[in-house]
């Protein structure tokens, strides 16, 4: 079972004036993916509190596998993906480039989204929409791939070409 946690990006839902459906939408959609959501926060709009919560969670909590949901915008507020790359070890473009190209597919405002997938240390960081729709419509597009990708990364999983029998 892969361990999950879950930060919603939200000035007003870390205040209490809205209510986050995006990161309970996220919560739901990783169990489709065998994992088990053990930390979940609503953090308002900041860099460093993000950067922090980012950190523990991958250096001392060891999750396999960081999601966050909104702040990937254009607003001044809007800094998840700086606090994600700022904490990163190696960058997985093609995480995003899917989401953005399954996005694209829907909506031309796709392709204004920010988002971003990192690894730190053991541990795989992917920036989400901040909507419930959009939200399950790129999860769908990457859940395939990332039970295997933690599994590499993990080194429990080597090979990621299909093997073909030679005649």
């Amino acid at each position: 079972m892969l361990r999950v946690g879950v930060i919603t990006a939200s000035d007003k839902g870390s205040r209490g004036e809205r209510e986050d459906l995006s990161g309970p939408t996220l919560s739901k959609l990783v169990q489709e993916i065998d994992g088990e959501v053990v930390e979940y926060v609503v953090l308002p709009d900041d860099q460093t509190l993000l950067e922090e919560t980012m950190c523990l969670w991958a250096d001392q909590l060891k999750l396999d596998l960081i999601l966050t949901t909104g702040g990937t915008g254009f607003s001044l507020r809007d800094v998840t993906p700086e606090a994600t790359l700022s904490i990163s070890d190696r960058l997985v473009p093609g995480i995003a480039e899917v989401m953005r190209m399954e996005s694209l597919k829907v909506t031309p405002k796709a392709m204004l989204s920010r988002a971003v997938a990192v690894l730190r240390k053991q541990t795989l960081i992917i920036n989400m929409p901040g909507s419930p729709k959009a939200v399950r419509e790129c999860f769908a597009a990457i859940a395939p791939a990332i039970p295997h990708g933690i599994q590499i990364l993990k080194g429990e999983a080597s090979e990621c070409a299909t093997t073909v029998k030679q005649p």
